[in-house]
């Protein structure tokens, strides 16, 4: 999504996802940020968010706390605008566990080999 964000003046292709999405009634955004932003790339993904906020629904997973997103924003101001949209009207789940995919994983190695 940042990458569609950040080509928004450049690609045609871009304006017509980013226009998709803000006629969406529902978003939804997996792994959230998993790299760290700058702050350009911040103010555009708030920027969407402030769009999308008296309209749709939003479903984000992320793998930090909200007290973590300024770190990964790189602006205070930045994150508590978008935490502020989106946690306005939210139903937050967090879980606390491992991820279900290591587990998985972690099952398999304590599995015995079946070569031998």
């Amino acid at each position: 999504m940042v990458h569609t964000l950040t080509t928004l003046d450049i690609t045609r292709k871009s304006q017509t996802r980013i226009k998709r999405i803000k006629d969406c009634h529902l978003v939804i955004n997996d792994d959230l940020m998993y790299e760290a932003t700058d702050l350009r790339e911040a103010n555009l993904f708030f920027q969407l968010v402030n769009d999308l906020y008296n309209h749709s629904s939003i479903i984000l997973t992320y793998n930090r706390s909200p007290k973590e997103w300024t770190e990964s924003l790189g602006d205070v101001g930045v994150a508590t605008a978008i935490l502020d949209c989106l946690i306005h009207r939210a139903e937050i789940v967090s879980f606390s566990e491992d991820s279900h995919r290591m587990r998985n994983k972690q099952r398999k190695f304590d599995e015995e080999s079946v070569q031998k």
